[in-house]
């Protein structure tokens, strides 16, 4: 029977080891802006905002969405809020729509000062593309898409948004961080994935992961995480300060030899939190040499 969840439950529901997810993406985009003379500080905020909400508000759905399901039942990862019996599925659901609603009004805060209306669409788009990962009859997440749709909407949308709002085009430049911010993302849904491989395949819930198995994932988790280092060449050829996003190889030692090795379970669990720093130390660092080299 659920029970009432704490203050200190529904912060850990949150998931803030994702958030770097929402942060690098905006950095990013922002820095690539501000390359082109485009920043513009309220609507980076709100932009930051829209990101922030709508990750917290896919976490929840995920954690109510899953735990409906049964798929949580036996986890091996984080804490969830549902799956644990800590919360009524109806309050985590209540309040995955309530981050959505709020990324919403912050995404009205965007389209009216940026003046790009039709951007409404992409929002919207967003909203429906985080409650069905895991919601509904068919949710992608189940069918392999996942790893996609990370690369997207954390990725392209979020880093090229970023941009168009505040300079109001988009750069190679800008391109190249999108490419790398959601290459990054996506290697972090892949170690969630590949940890949750033997459960994953019990409770049915078919995974790009499942479907690759534990060999090929691990491959791809390699590839994603060194993709942005040859955008990093790529984009230093015209700005050498950009190389200095080198440094986010460090945080990736660990969880590339942990992936490599063939860790598994909970030995896997590290490598969401530092494959999700690395993704925020490139961020940081390609974002300011976007704007200032």
């Amino acid at each position: 029977m659920a029970g009432m969840a704490t203050v200190a439950q529904w912060i850990e529901g949150a998931r803030i080891r994702t958030f770097p997810n929402a942060i690098a993406p905006v950095l990013a985009g922002t820095g690539a802006a501000a390359g082109l003379d485009g920043f513009d500080l309220p609507i980076a905020v709100l932009a930051l905002a829209v990101s922030m909400f709508l990750i917290i508000g896919v976490n929840f759905a995920n954690d109510y969405s899953d735990g409906i399901r049964g798929t949580d039942d036996d986890r091996v990862g984080p804490f969830r809020l549902v799956g644990s019996g800590s919360a009524r599925p109806a309050a985590v659901r209540t309040a995955a729509w309530i981050c959505f609603g709020l990324a919403a009004i912050a995404g009205l805060g965007v389209v009216f000062l940026s003046g790009q209306w039709w951007l409404l669409a992409i929002g919207a788009l967003c909203i429906a593309g985080a409650w069905f990962y895991t919601g509904g009859k068919r949710p992608y997440g189940y069918a392999g898409f996942g790893e996609l749709a990370v690369f997207v909407f954390f990725g392209l949308i979020a880093v090229l948004g970023t941009m168009y709002v505040q300079a109001g085009k988009i750069s190679g430049f800008g391109i190249g961080a999108a490419v790398g911010v959601g290459a990054l993302s996506s290697a972090v849904l892949v170690a969630n994935n590949l940890r949750d491989i033997p459960s994953d395949r019990v409770t049915g819930k078919r995974t790009l992961a499942v479907m690759l198995g534990d060999r090929d994932t691990r491959t791809l988790y390699v590839t994603l995480a060194l993709v942005p280092f040859l955008i990093t060449v790529l984009i230093g050829l015209r700005n050498s300060w950009v190389l200095l996003g080198f440094a986010a190889l460090l945080p990736l030692v660990v969880p590339l030899r942990a992936v490599i090795t063939g860790a598994q379970g909970r030995a896997l669990i590290p490598a969401l939190r530092d494959t999700g720093l690395a993704m925020l130390i490139w961020a940081i660092i390609t974002g300011g040499a976007l704007a200032f080299g």
